[in-house]
């Protein structure tokens, strides 16, 4: 059974009230408990907030996360205090085996020597995920499964209810799940709901923030995708990161949106945010580890279009290599649902993770250096 969960602002002030009291004090930040305490599992948020103090020695159940939520913004340190002072190790639950994400997640836990299961329940069967849970006993868990569409999106036109039950229900009840046993839910989600418009013009440098309301409704998988957003704002236990045409350094994966736009016949030209998988992976990593909740934009910083993508493609891969653009209007009449083009905000990302390369710095970095072919320096 998982141990339960003290939600505290000041520890310092809280240690009257945990041993002499049944009345909690008031609570600012800044101090941990130093006394000699029962093994039980702490989490101190970083910055002011409105949460009611919970305390159950480790006898009792579960119990689920306090309310009023705690902001989305906030964020806290996990750690688990026992007599000998001892901090916890980690264990991850992870959803979406078969996927990019999810077994490229299993690469980096046994990397990292990071202990890790992944789930056996269907998202949408709740009987199932707590008997994962159950077993497991996981520090975090995190989602990497869903439907996305094969080949493409346009599969989700067709197939709405199987995408809702993913997307939607299964998601949900991940997240009410985790929250129901005080577990953060790192959960891989898209920042393919927003469009150029007049207020964040393609150019411009102006990106979509966390706190913007999504406004594409082109396809249906991007208005599942809002959908469940909008929803699980109201979970103060999750943290969503908004992943946009990811690329990875394999680029014989088909997933890869640099393998898909070198094998198109023709792509259109527009400059968009991405996400380099072998930077913002591990960073996601260290979010469950820093236990991060909220909305996030998780890509790296700046916008590339797909020709400079192909350039350095044929800069560093296949000097042979030459395509062709077409515009969205000839686009159109090749793929059922119209795509998302955008570029995301990433100063919340890249003040909690200064360390963050821009894309194109990324691009040459982490994918094109590792597999160059030519000679260029």
């Amino acid at each position: 059974m998982r141990k339960p969960i003290l939600w505290i602002t000041d520890s310092a002030a809280a240690s009257p009230w945990v041993f002499h009291s049944t009345t909690p004090p008031p609570f600012t930040r800044g101090h941990r408990i130093s006394a000699r305490l029962p093994r039980l599992r702490i989490i101190i948020p970083s910055s002011p907030s409105r949460l009611r103090p919970h305390l159950d020695l480790a006898t009792t159940p579960p119990f689920p996360l306090p309310s009023p939520p705690i902001p989305s913004e906030s964020r806290g340190l996990a750690m688990t205090i026992s007599t000998n002072g001892s901090s916890p190790s980690l264990k991850f639950l992870i959803y979406g085996r078969t996927g990019w994400i999810g077994g490229l997640l299993g690469k980096l836990c046994t990397a990292q020597g990071i202990p890790f299961a992944y789930g056996a329940g269907r998202l949408e069967q709740r009987a199932q995920l707590e008997a994962d849970i159950d077993e497991v006993e996981p520090t975090h868990v995190f989602n990497a499964a869903g439907v996305t569409g094969r080949p493409n999106v346009d599969w989700c036109e067709t197939h709405k209810v199987e995408t809702i039950r993913a997307n939607v229900c299964g998601t949900l009840t991940l997240a009410d799940v985790c929250r129901g046993r005080g577990l953060v839910l790192i959960n891989y989600a898209t920042g393919c709901i927003f469009e150029y418009d007049e207020g964040h013009q393609l150019g411009s440098g102006v990106g979509f923030k966390e706190e913007d309301t999504p406004n594409f409704v082109g396809s249906f998988y991007s208005k599942t995708k809002a959908m469940v957003e909008e929803l699980l704002k109201n979970y103060e236990n999750v943290c969503t990161l908004r992943v946009r045409m990811p690329i990875s350094s394999d680029l014989s994966n088909p997933r890869n949106f640099i393998t898909k736009i070198t094998r198109y016949d023709k792509v259109v030209d527009i400059p968009n945010s991405m996400t380099i998988l072998d930077e913002l992976l591990p960073i996601s990593i260290e979010m469950a580890k820093r236990n991060l909740t909220g909305i996030w934009n998780f890509t790296n910083p700046g916008v590339v279009s797909h020709n400079e993508i192909l350039e350095m493609y044929r800069d560093y891969i296949d000097p042979s290599f030459s395509w062709k653009n077409f515009n969205l209007e000839e686009q159109a009449k090749v793929i059922v649902a119209p795509r998302s083009n955008n570029e995301l905000d990433t100063v919340k990302l890249k003040t909690e993770f200064p360390e963050l390369l821009s894309i194109k710095e990324s691009l040459i970095k982490n994918v094109f250096k590792p597999n160059q072919k030519t000679s260029k320096a």
